[in-house]
């Protein structure tokens, strides 16, 4: 028997897995499909799945809400699927609006700090920079620790066999931050960002490449950035500065 019920609340892949393995624990029910597109979930069981049970299945999981599915209608706002799709398609600088103004307040704070720090301009600036952005991105982790686990584990490739460490890998942000932010270990805490960020990269790279459309979980879950070679650029800059300044602790570089 197949039955659709519309479903609100799903943001993303991890939603959809989320909603379908629900789905599945109903006694008799064989089967689970959800579309974020039409937001629904079309369910086939060996007998008739009421509505009622549904919700009361769903009710510890209170970010997702059940309904009846009405044709062409959305969800969320009772507007037309064609009207929510050209509402979903933002440009470009709006989708990633979030993301860009944090990388200028934290650029712009690493400027003006790593000009009157002294020294060497670069190491100073890398050394700061990184201690806003872990800081910053941990903390934004951190409002949601589950949503943001349950994201990463979408596509990191040690988050994907080893669920907890999606729970720990903001407070290893947090304690990068305040390292950099401390001037402490300077060769110990770069070759531990080096390590974490290119395994992070991994996976970003494998789901871009496949263009999986999977919501990146570098600001949690408080805002729905794509997955993209943004989040790339975001890995690969903390990957080159932690090499940078291993290379000039090394003395390899002037």
């Amino acid at each position: 028997m197949n039955q659709k019920f519309k479903v609100s609340g799903m943001t993303c892949e991890a939603c959809i897995y989320k909603v379908e393995h629900v789905a599945k624990e109903l006694p008799g029910v064989t089967g689970a499909k959800a579309s974020l597109e039409e937001n629904s979930i079309t369910i086939d069981a060996d007998r008739l799945v009421g509505l009622p049970e549904l919700e009361s299945a769903f009710a510890p999981h209170g970010k997702y809400k059940i309904g009846a599915f009405n044709p062409g209608i959305d969800s969320l706002q009772g507007k037309p699927v064609q009207e929510q799709k050209e509402q979903i398609q933002k440009s470009w600088l709006q989708t990633y609006k979030p993301i860009l103004l944090i990388f200028f307040f934290i650029t712009t704070s690493t400027v003006i700090t790593a000009s009157q720090a002294g020294g060497n301009f670069i190491m100073n600036f890398c050394m700061h920079f990184m201690a806003g952005f872990f800081l910053v991105f941990s903390f934004f982790k951190m409002l949601d620790i589950k949503a943001f686990a349950e994201s990463y584990a979408m596509y990191d490739v040690v988050a994907r066999r080893i669920p907890v460490y999606g729970y720990i890998y903001p407070f290893i942000e947090m304690a990068l931050g305040f390292g950099f932010l401390l001037g402490m270990y300077h060769l110990e805490l770069n070759i531990i960002t080096l390590v974490v960020m290119s395994i992070s990269i991994i996976g970003v790279l494998e789901s871009v490449l496949n263009k999986k459309k999977i919501r990146c979980a570098c600001l949690g879950s408080v805002f729905n950035l794509p997955m993209s070679t943004v989040t790339i650029i975001e890995d690969g800059l903390m990957i080159v500065m932690s090499g940078y300044m291993i290379l000039y602790h090394l003395n390899l570089l002037p």
